[in-house]
């Protein structure tokens, strides 16, 4: 019999689906905005992961980080609207860049969805494809 593995609380399937309802509590309960960003690379891309290994380290306490794949991940920020969520993204890839100079730019896809009060509909179906429509580029 083969060892069980433990999967990282952060692939688990249902993990993302939990990030999607505390927006729409959020969002419903507190009248907070939140935004899901779709951040996706190159497959194979070996920066990638470092990348969102440095996001992951900088973002909120009330954030959180969904890895989908090797390639793709959900970020979840809170409080905050489109425009906000927009520059924080932009804030942590140049200080990535700062950081660790001698890589090349970040070459990153960036999607977003942003719930509110006023959202009627949220599903992972209506979500996804959002997140991930524009294909990595430069940043």
């Amino acid at each position: 019999m083969e060892p069980q593995v433990e999967r990282s609380t952060s692939q688990d399937p249902r993990r993302l689906r939990e990030l999607l309802a505390r927006a729409e509590m959020l969002a419903q309960e507190h009248g907070l905005r939140s935004v899901l960003v779709g951040l996706s690379g190159f497959e194979g891309d070996l920066a990638f992961p470092e990348i969102v290994d440095y996001v992951e380290s900088a973002l909120r306490v009330d954030d959180a980080l969904f890895r989908m794949t090797r390639e793709r991940v959900v970020i979840l920020l809170t409080d905050v609207d489109a425009d906000q969520a927009a520059g924080i993204v932009a804030r942590l890839l140049d200080e990535y860049r700062e950081h660790y100079p001698s890589t090349s730019e970040p070459t990153v896809g960036l999607g977003q969805f942003e719930i509110g009060p006023d959202t009627t509909e949220v599903s992972l179906k209506l979500v996804l494809p959002a997140l991930f429509a524009t294909p990595p580029t430069s940043h």
